[in-house]
């Protein structure tokens, strides 16, 4: 049984984080409806395991349950990323290519973006997300992902990469 203080304190310290595991699931399903439903899944398992929460930050706690409802979600809806593979020409780095963000800035154009992210696979798509829109360390990303920071770091540059490869080519077939 629940106690009030265990209320007062999950909605104090859980809930304050809502739009941030709204994010996260919204980019790795694509969809409103599924991300709200995988938030709603994700915060009644936060509310039962709270009493096993002992740190001082809960967002990284909060965006691990996230994944993880997600990745569960996935897997019984038997739901698969593409498997995507490029030339060994695109892996080769532009050093005069412009960033994935100085592209979408110059070209004003949020949706190439959008887009782009939403073609990546979900583990780099979401070590992307967790970086570049929640603000969140390496480290922490390592901890919500259960993988070594070397690999989220990895999964970062590899993103970054693809997103640099799909905007350079959409921009050029705009031009």
């Amino acid at each position: 049984m629940q106690t009030p203080n265990h209320v007062k304190r999950f909605e104090q310290v859980v809930l304050s984080h809502l739009d941030a595991a709204y994010n996260l699931a919204r980019w790795l399903t694509h969809h409103e409806q599924d991300a709200e439903d995988i938030v709603q899944e994700s915060y009644l398992r936060a509310f039962k395991f709270f009493h096993s929460f002992h740190g001082s930050d809960a967002r990284p706690w909060l965006l691990a349950i996230v994944r993880n409802t997600y990745y569960t979600w996935r897997q019984q809806k038997r739901i698969h990323d593409p498997v995507e593979y490029l030339d060994e020409e695109s892996d080769i780095e532009d050093a005069h290519a412009l960033n994935p963000e100085e592209l979408a800035l110059q070209s004003s154009n949020y949706e190439l973006l959008r887009q782009a992210l939403e073609q990546l696979p979900a583990e780099f798509r979401e070590v992307v997300i967790l970086r570049e829109l929640e603000g969140l360390s390496y480290q922490e990303i390592a901890t919500i992902t259960a993988v070594p920071l070397g690999t989220v770091m990895s999964r970062l540059a590899r993103a970054r990469k693809r997103l640099q490869h799909f905007l350079t080519c959409q921009m050029k077939k705009e031009q």
